[in-house]
């Protein structure tokens, strides 16, 4: 019987052979020695005796009998040799009691090469174990800026505290991710119940994802699972059956997929790319054969958050203006619990479900805070329409919509630049996630556009209230301050735009508004069109509706107390952004130390706008770190943070 898996095992490297050298590959296993030079071992440590997947396990340690072995560690050597009849030997006791000693192994970037122990490895291979025990010795390899450096070094971080090796990701920053979704806070370390639960988990998930056509996709089984996870929580993958986990990954297959693009996230800047076609309320409206229904969900209440105020005045702006056309509903509170049993996370899902039992075909989420239950929904209600109002997610199933500010940033930081004169100036931001970043850079840029040697210095009211924070700027003589742009409406502190504080006094001179209700009536437009849904089908990513000043979206009110001449600036810088002939990051950009961001004439992305996690060089802060955030503030930064913070190593 054991020849008989000789001959086998024989077949399939010799399968693997002639595969490799069609495809011009070196058909033997690799040898570590080969391409880490004797300098670079020396920077290496000791992980002691650990269960390794038989997956990583990719080549030998040095020369030896790496000849006797095909790329996939199945034997080459003729039936009648002697290292056959020991391969056939070490099969017999493999099926009778289990192969148990240990190798010895060297990881290099999560790949395993071995050392002492080939033979059992192929062994163990050849039956499909899952792992081997092994004595590990770990070579770092140096640090660098590539994206292999940076996931390989998370790896390791992740490792520290979860003893999990069995997991790639092929992003930075999802290792913390997947913390904090199973529950733990940054650096907690996990329990063996944690570790087992999560590889049960894991190996039950990848089973079904393989037989699914998994291996098919360029994206890791980690990458998947991190997307399911998103969708249905930890706690509903743990335990399913086999039958049940295959139900749900088959329901989420396009996120799944949406996880190898390169880029997953489909921009959309404009309204639309007809320019012959008229913008909102100018539209010949497109009669809906029955009225429309839309649900506006909201995370607070319009008294005590100016976020929800300013979507609210959107929502009964856009239902008066397609009066006959759209029935809509505001849903309040709904990250609020309605009683002492009903746990935090579940409130927001029940409310989005009510909402479409009331009939509403349209979902409007609008906060980032709500975006996992969105997420939910969406799956769980395909011939629902759901938006959410954030920037930068890559989810399949929803599409989220979000403006540009960072372009009447600039603006109000051209007017601070030009009033500040020889004075500082502040700027005053809520919580570090996608695209506020972006709002503090646009801001120094316009201050350094009319005032080359005035810093900027930044604050954060997620850092112990907007009060205090207020105070340390005007501590160091700063009166005027960029505040958040919405109002805070019963909250510690009210400041909007750009201001003149004086004592316990505040004049208004410049306001970045959102135009809420121009958003909605151009999305409800969409949807009635049929457009949003042409898009959605015509792409296979995530649909982001990223637009600005020039769609109507994004307004700039100014005081009469500012100076003719700087009106007419910002009104000249307005209408350049509009046109498209004014950029606010056109190079050359220089960060905090002064490297170079954008050279000479180079105009930022807009991708690379979103995703900014570094401050212009005449600023004077930094982006605070996680444990620092109140709990709105973490909470927030969870779902949308920028990746510095979301990868946070420091313990909350």
């Amino acid at each position: 019987m054991q020849d008989s898996y000789y001959k086998d095992a024989k077949k399939q490297a010799q399968k693997e052979f002639r595969a490799c050298i069609a495809r011009g590959e070196h058909p033997w296993l690799p040898r570590l020695d080969d391409f880490i030079p004797p300098e670079r071992a020396l920077h290496s440590m000791d992980v002691g005796l650990v269960q390794i997947p038989m997956e990583f396990i990719v080549g030998a340690k040095s020369g030896g009998r790496t000849h006797s072995f095909a790329r996939n560690f199945m034997p080459l050597l003729e039936s009648s040799s002697e290292f056959a009849g020991k391969w056939e030997r070490l099969c017999a006791t493999h099926v009778k009691e289990g192969i148990r000693d240990p190798i010895k192994a060297t990881e290099y970037m999560n790949r395993y090469y071995v050392e002492e122990g080939n033979k059992r490895v192929s062994v163990l291979k050849y039956f499909g174990a899952e792992t081997v025990p092994a004595y590990v010795t770990r070579i770092l390899p140096p640090r660098n800026d590539s994206t292999e450096s940076i996931l390989y070094y998370e790896f390791i971080d992740f490792y520290r505290y979860s003893k999990v090796n069995f997991l790639e990701f092929s992003r930075p920053g999802r290792y913390q991710r997947l913390q904090r979704l199973i529950g733990k806070r940054p650096w907690e370390p996990w329990s063996d119940d944690d570790r087992n639960l999560f590889k049960a988990t894991y190996y039950s998930f990848r089973e079904v994802y393989n037989q699914l056509g998994g291996r098919r996709l360029s994206s890791t089984v980690g990458d998947a699972l991190l997307a399911c996870i998103r969708v249905y929580g930890y706690a509903a993958l743990r335990g399913k059956t086999p039958s049940e986990m295959k139900a749900s990954i088959e329901k989420v297959w396009e996120e799944i997929t949406l996880q190898q693009e390169v880029s997953p996230i489909d921009l959309k800047l404009t309204p639309q790319t007809d320019a012959a076609k008229p913008l909102l309320s100018s539209i010949p409206a497109v009669r809906p054969k029955k009225v429309l229904k839309a649900a506006f969900v909201y995370d607070k209440t319009p008294e005590l958050s100016g976020w929800t105020w300013g979507h609210e005045q959107g929502r009964q702006r856009v239902q008066r203006t397609l009066h006959g056309e759209l029935e809509t509903k505001a849903y309040f509170n709904a990250l609020e619990p309605a009683g002492p049993d009903e746990p935090p996370d579940k409130k927001p899902l029940s409310v989005i479900r009510q909402a479409v039992e009331d009939g509403n075909t349209v979902v409007f989420t609008t906060s980032p805070r709500l975006l996992p239950a969105s997420l939910n929904a969406a799956v769980e209600f395909p011939d629902v329409t759901f938006l959410n109002c954030s920037v930068n997610q890559s989810h399949r199933y929803i599409r989220t919509y979000y403006a540009r500010m960072y372009e009447a940033k600039f603006i109000t930081g051209a007017i601070a630049g030009a009033m500040a004169g020889e004075e500082p100036v502040g700027y005053l931001c809520d919580y570090p996630i996608f695209g506020q970043v972006a709002g503090i850079n646009a801001f120094a840029l316009g201050v350094q556009t009319t005032n080359p040697d005035a810093i900027v210095t930044l604050d954060w009211s997620s850092v112990g209230g907007a009060r205090e924070a207020v105070s340390r700027l005007t501590a160091q003589g700063i009166r005027l301050v960029s505040f958040t742009d919405t109002v805070r409406r019963g909250g510690d502190y009210v400041g909007a735009g750009l201001s003149l504080v004086q004592g316990g006094s505040q004049t208004g001179l410049a306001l970045p508004v959102w135009q809420w209700g121009a958003y909605y009536e151009a999305l409800v437009r969409r949807i009635q069109d049929r457009s949003l849904q042409t898009e959605y089908a015509e792409s296979s990513k995530a649909l982001n509706y990223y637009w600005g000043m020039s769609a109507g979206v994004v307004e700039l009110k100014l005081s009469e107390a500012l100076p003719d001449s700087v009106r007419k600036l910002a009104y000249f810088l307005r209408a350049g952004i509009c046109a498209g002939t004014c950029d606010p990051f056109r190079g050359p950009l220089r960060d905090q130390s002064h490297k170079l961001r954008s050279a000479e004439g180079e105009v930022l992305s807009v991708e690379r706008i979103i995703n900014m996690d570094w401050l212009n060089e005449n600023v004077s802060g930094n982006i605070p770190a996680y444990r620092q955030l109140n709990d709105t503030g973490k909470a927030t930064v969870g779902i949308a943070g920028i990746q510095p913070l979301t990868a946070q190593t420091e313990e909350a």
